[in-house]
């Protein structure tokens, strides 16, 4: 017998528990030798811990630890959080940052936040200066070529890119600007052509029975975040399901298991797979997603494994009784700790900001037989970066040579490819101090995205020499 705890709350009711008992949030760098501790004090709603783990993820603050209470309208929760390089977090306008973003309750529009593509605080509320395409279809090598090539003849700059593989799926997330006039495409017509034009390159590559969806947007205030939004695409289109053309890729040691705890009344998640940043991210995201309620739960990593536990609930109160329901859950978790798991050779390539100049990239990748696995593209001024994760069209190791030919051919139209390291393998257990090499494996792809745009910007004028 399902045992129901759902409780009606007044919305009125719930912002006036807001008003007279505010966040608290306690930054404390003296209780542990290497790392900082955030605590967090609040009243409890459905998607505040998602909201909580998004800033400090978007801060690329690395969560080693955490441990979250939220049983009835409250929430106590402690993060263990370190910089990308293992250390504490000192800077006192980056802890002040944290304060009031996770103070912010309910995310007032005025609230200051960090974004997934820019890494720059910015406000909510401030208008949204692209047109945002959506893509979701089968993957094919020289699919994100074939896509920024249209909408580099269409005269459409892209400025931010996030693109994701897993289990013969693509999704895509491509911010775009009028290239004529700098800003969103509001023109409805136009909006129509490019958007018709993008779905006849990927109908192109797919037969009538095959999920594939294209969706161009003009800008609206509260979008969702760029990367929950990735996992919302592949969700939807049912990543986590037997592939038509293969059975279920595993490409890692990634182990779910869901029990009911009948005492307590709730049901027992565990997840256990390798470590890497943004993890808890991407499973409380999914959890908040599929409407389950985590009310307690423990994160934790041993070397390069993550032990994640959570008690959960359905938002209705009920535990997950069915062998459906754990079945759901169990494929829906798995894939979304490994869609962000990196596999192939990473790329990183930096050049100045130009029309077409994902189109020229992702041509030479194409042209040397590369594919792209995984990509995290941005531009800020004359500055534009990407990180690129791409083995060959079979989905094998890259060939040394074809590495060469690319950075030759880059460096005709100015750009430099840097070469990282290679598959998730390489992820090394948190807070370790270890060589270069290791840091820079443990870096997430934003910040390697942004963090190295000053790093570099010296280096733009010699490489149009």
């Amino acid at each position: 017998m399902d045992m129901g705890y759902g409780v009606y709350v007044d919305p009125e009711l719930e912002s006036l528990v807001d008003r007279i008992h505010p966040p608290r949030v306690c930054i404390d760098n003296d209780s542990c030798q290497d790392c900082t501790l955030v605590k967090v004090d609040s009243a409890n709603k459905h998607g505040v811990l998602l909201e909580m783990v998004q800033e400090l993820t978007d801060l690329d603050l690395i969560i080693s630890k955490s441990y979250i209470c939220s049983d009835g309208r409250w929430l106590m929760d402690v993060f263990h959080v370190t910089d990308q390089s293992g250390n504490k977090i000192t800077d006192k306008s980056l802890t002040r940052h944290i304060q009031q973003s996770l103070c912010a309750s309910r995310r007032e529009k005025t609230q200051v936040k960090t974004t997934s593509l820019g890494k720059e605080i910015t406000q909510r509320n401030f208008p949204m200066e692209h047109t945002t395409l959506e893509m979701t279809t089968v993957d094919k090598p020289g699919l994100l070529s074939e896509i920024s090539a249209v909408l580099a003849e269409l005269r459409c700059h892209v400025s931010a890119a996030v693109a994701w593989t897993h289990n013969t799926r693509a999704a895509c997330i491509i911010h775009v600007e009028d290239d004529s006039n700098p800003g969103p495409i509001m023109d409805p017509h136009r909006v129509n052509r490019v958007q018709a034009h993008l779905s006849t390159v990927v109908n192109a590559h797919h037969n009538n029975s095959e999920r594939r969806s294209v969706r161009l947007t003009t800008p609206v205030t509260g979008q969702t975040h760029t990367e929950r939004r990735l996992h919302q695409l592949m969700m939807a289109d049912k990543d986590y399901e037997e592939s038509t053309y293969g059975p279920l890729i595993k490409r890692f040691d990634t182990v779910v298991t869901v029990e009911n705890c009948r005492e307590k009344g709730y049901s027992v998640l565990n997840v256990t797979s390798p470590d890497r940043p943004k993890l808890l991210f991407d499973t409380v995201c999914t959890l908040t997603d599929m409407q389950y309620v985590v009310f307690h739960a423990t994160v934790s990593s041993k070397g390069s494994v993550a032990f994640q536990e959570y008690y959960i609930r359905e938002k209705d109160g009920r535990t997950l009784n069915s062998e459906i329901q754990r079945e759901a859950i169990t494929r829906c978790i798995m894939a979304a700790v490994e869609r962000r798991a990196s596999h192939g050779l990473r790329l990183d390539v930096r050049s100045r900001n130009r029309s077409g100049l994902l189109s020229d990239v992702t041509r030479v990748f194409r042209e040397n037989g590369l594919s792209i696995a995984m990509a995290e593209i941005g531009t800020r001024g004359e500055k534009a970066i990407g990180s690129f994760h791409v083995t060959d069209a079979h989905g094998h190791e890259v060939d040394p040579g074809m590495v060469e030919a690319v950075k030759k051919e880059i460096k005709r139209f100015g750009g430099m490819v840097i070469v990282g390291n290679g598959t998730s393998s390489n992820w090394s257990s948190r807070g370790s101090s270890s060589s270069n090499g290791v840091n820079e494996a443990r870096s997430s792809l934003g910040t390697l995205l942004w963090s190295q745009l000053e790093r570099f910007s010296s280096k733009f004028q010699t490489l149009n020499s």
